[in-house]
């Protein structure tokens, strides 16, 4: 890709493109990985590209989930960690909890090459949120030797550590898959989604969902964990958050037509 200036009205999308196809020719990527951002791609069109209100609501109700928790854990996968690493290392840092690196497509080469970009990103992050950079030095990195299993899950996902993702009240799983969202939460867990289909099994089955794209919606996120204030909505209705955001993009459809 040749030289994109920031004025370009494709920027953010045409840089989370290159990133993505930069981690794929490390190995950090499975082969379908282009196919699933292509996906979402097409969704954020119906948002207008831009964090709708439902999304801004289920930003802060996820914040204030992941501040009460008493052991958050970050799950990230190979998008997750090429597309916004240094920003959920640093989410990581704000909550003292780890990062866990949970793949379907799991090989040796691929879980090398995602724990050692992790690392590298800690470096990025402390550039980016200097404030932080004691915290991020000291944020656990898990995936290498799981040693627990989620329950009614079968494939390489449910192998997780026991003091990571099977032992965590909340957890943020950006770019979640439905089976093991779904299985996440028979086990009594918080699962705060980030997905930017609203009729997907994970959105639908999380208990909160943000339907908005990784990049955007992080900062914002960032921004409300900063804020010791908020607190837990006990009668948060998932289903009428994703109903609102379906009708946003109804609303630019029929604007657009």
């Amino acid at each position: 890709m040749g030289e994109v200036p920031p004025t370009h009205p494709r920027y953010a999308s045409l840089m989370a493109r290159k990133r993505l196809t930069d981690a794929a020719a490390t190995g950090m990527l499975a082969e379908s990985a282009l196919i699933a951002h292509g996906r979402g791609e097409a969704f954020d069109y119906l948002l207008g590209e831009r964090t709708c209100d439902a999304a801004r609501k289920a930003i802060a109700e996820v914040a204030a989930r992941l501040l009460s928790a008493e052991n958050p854990v970050i799950s990230v996968n190979g998008n997750t960690v090429a597309l916004a690493g240094p920003q959920l290392l640093t989410c990581a840092a704000m909550l003292n909890c780890p990062v866990e690196v949970n793949i379907y497509y799991r090989t040796p080469e691929r879980m090398e090459a995602l724990l050692s970009a992790l690392e590298l990103q800690r470096e990025e992050a402390t550039t980016l949120y200097p404030e932080f950079h004691q915290q991020i030095s000291l944020v656990p990195i898990l995936g290498a030797t799981p040693d627990g299993r989620i329950p009614n899950l079968d494939g390489p996902r449910a192998n997780c550590h026991a003091d990571g993702i099977l032992s965590a009240d909340v957890i943020l799983v950006p770019l979640e898959d439905g089976d093991r969202c779904e299985a996440l939460v028979a086990m009594g867990k918080t699962v705060c989604a980030i997905d930017l289909n609203p009729l997907s099994r994970t959105a639908k089955k999380a208990t909160i969902t943000i339907v908005d794209e990784l990049t955007r919606c992080l900062p914002l996120l960032l921004d409300d964990l900063i804020d010791e204030t908020l607190i837990p909505d006990e009668n948060w209705d998932n289903e009428q958050n994703l109903r609102q955001v379906v009708s946003e993009m109804l609303r630019i459809l029929d604007d657009a037509a």
